[in-house]
Order: C-alpha cells, then structure tokens, then sequence
C-alpha cells in the first residue's frame, strides 16, 4: 500500500489550506486513516483522524479550525485546516491502517508565517 499526499505549502497566519492523501496498491479496507505531524524538535503527533465509519477525532489544538474527511470508494483522506496558526508548522504526515499494518506516506511540509 502506498500513500501519496497533496496540499501543504507556505501560508499567512489565519488563512487556509487542504491536504490530501489517496491510497493505492493492494487495499482491501482501509480502518482508520488519518494524519499526524511533527515540528522541528518535536514527536510526531496525531492531528486527526477517521474511521471508516466516519468517526473523527482530533487534536484539542485543532478542534474547531480543521475537518477530516474521507472517500471510502476512493481511499482517501483530506484535511481542510482553517484560521492557520504559526504553532501549525510542521511536516504532516498522512496514515492509514489496514487490517493491523500501519502505512505511512511521505511527510508534507506546512509553513504558517506570522
């Protein structure tokens, strides 16, 4: 299975940007996906995530500013972040769980300016 992540890139503090990620390979169902990020010096930490029954979770520093969404019938995942913070700045990486194997995809690099 391999992720591949869209999206990311440099944006003003307040403003805006979505992310995407679509699975390819073999997929029989994907669980849970999701995404994670890490600052600079930091752990890699979770952002939000999705069942495949559309039950979401998310970080308590996110609540309110970023939705995840997902396309079963395409396996994917996107993360619409809203009223961006400088403190969002980090690589973010998309996730997705099957049948116990987790996959991770390559990091995308989000730049909040102040």
């Amino acid at each position: 299975v391999q992720l591949q992540a869209y999206g990311g890139g440099l944006v003003q503090a307040g403003g805006s940007l979505r992310l995407s990620c679509a699975a390819s390979g073999t997929i029989f169902r994907m669980n849970t996906m999701g995404w994670y990020r890490q600052a600079p010096g930091e752990q890699r930490e979770l952002v939000a995530g999705i069942t495949v029954f559309g039950i979401t979770n998310y970080a308590d520093s996110v609540k309110g500013r970023f939705t995840i969404s997902r396309n079963n019938a395409k396996n994917s995942v996107s993360l619409q972040m809203n009223s961006l913070k400088p403190e969002d700045t980090a690589v973010y990486y998309c996730n997705a769980d099957q049948s116990g194997t987790n996959y991770w995809g390559k990091g995308t690099q989000v730049t909040v300016s102040s």
